[in-house]
């Protein structure tokens, strides 16, 4: 885990939440049962996952191999944040860390279960993946290859109401860079860069994360049935790429400024 002796020199610098935190022992089996009605519970948590492939398999398949999701294991993301750069980008590692996860239940029965940063720094991520396949009975057709994202989360939020049965999700979240093929259509996507709506105005650890809020509940599709329904209350960000391949040779770089996706409703359901 990363030292917390940097903490509230941070803290006094860039403004991160930061929560109060408790020592970390192992629980004897007698007081396990002990947790239940306490204020909350804390995990601190550090992670890597592997995947050699996924497989969804309809009538066909779609296959997605050599999967990696862990830390992002670079110092020099978001280099226009100058403020206490050191303290907040020094430290890294091919590990997804600096987390801590509380869970509380409120007196009306409501779950919370924010992530933060342990200590007040963005918690950095990559992803990367190998191949995504089209795989039918005869024929197969490679849709992506080559994908790796990386970025910072500061703020992750879920909350499970029981008067709606309604799960919220808010986030604040930055991508420093994604690149991408798509060999089936001839595109390349180089250098993408996701931050929020304010950023380029005022480059800080407070203002780099799109805003996104989204609620999740079983909800009604046209003809009336049930369905997962997913409904994008707030999606704010600023989206640059840096270079859009068509044909393996650039024809040029996109730039979205002050995007607002608003009042969005998704059904999901099978057929």
């Amino acid at each position: 885990m990363k030292s917390l002796k940097k903490t509230a020199l941070v803290l006094a610098i860039a403004g991160l939440p930061l929560a109060t935190h408790a020592e970390l022992r192992p629980l004897a089996d007698t007081s396990m049962g002990n947790i239940t009605g306490q204020a909350g519970v804390t995990i601190e948590l550090e992670t890597q996952v592997n995947i050699g492939e996924f497989l969804y398999t309809d009538e066909g398949s779609l296959s997605v191999k050599d999967i990696f999701i862990g830390g992002a294991n670079r110092t020099d993301m978001f280099q226009e944040i100058t403020t206490a750069r050191d303290l907040l980008f020094g430290e890294t590692s091919n590990l997804i860390d600096n987390i801590k996860v509380e869970i509380d239940i409120a007196d009306d029965g409501d779950a919370l279960i924010n992530v933060f940063p342990l200590v007040a720094a963005p918690i950095d991520f990559a992803v990367r993946t190998g191949e995504w396949t089209l795989q039918g009975s005869t024929d197969s057709t490679l849709i992506a290859n080559n994908l790796s994202m990386e970025g910072i989360v500061t703020e992750l939020k879920f909350r499970v109401d029981t008067a709606t049965d309604v799960l919220n999700l808010q986030s604040l979240f930055a991508i420093d860079d994604l690149d991408v093929d798509v060999p089936f259509l001839a595109l390349g996507i180089r250098d993408l860069r996701l931050t929020g709506a304010d950023y380029d105005d005022n480059p800080s650890i407070l203002t780099v994360g799109a805003k996104v809020d989204m609620d999740i509940y079983n909800g009604t599709r046209a003809n009336g049935d049930s369905a997962l329904a997913v409904d994008l209350n707030t999606f704010e960000a600023d989206m640059s790429i840096g270079q859009v391949l068509v044909g393996g040779t650039s024809i040029g770089s996109v730039a979205l400024d002050n995007l607002a996706i608003q009042n969005t409703a998704m059904r999901i359901y099978g057929h």
